[in-house]
């Protein structure tokens, strides 16, 4: 895959985060959406920073990276669920 199409599908999911969040009639849909993959990123870079201490980390790809950005929080909290029980 070529860096257009990543841009291209990570534009796209963006899109339908923020229809997402007008759908739900959110207050700033934009500014709701930027701040879920914010967090969900942020969550995934502080277990990765924390896996010294505790011994558990997420190894970073794409699809890491995309369900963090996408559900944020609890989609940090299922790929820790699916590390500890499939590894």
């Amino acid at each position: 895959m070529n860096s257009w199409n990543m841009l291209l599908i990570g534009l796209g999911i963006f899109v339908l985060l923020v229809l997402l969040q007008a759908i739900v009639r959110a207050a700033h849909p934009i500014q709701r959406a930027v701040g879920g993959i914010a967090i969900g990123l942020c969550a995934l870079v502080v277990v990765n920073l924390t896996g010294v201490f505790t011994g558990v980390s997420i190894p970073l790809s794409p699809l890491a990276i995309g369900v963090s950005g996408v559900a944020g929080i609890p989609g940090v909290t299922l790929l820790l669920l699916l590390n500890l029980i499939l590894v």
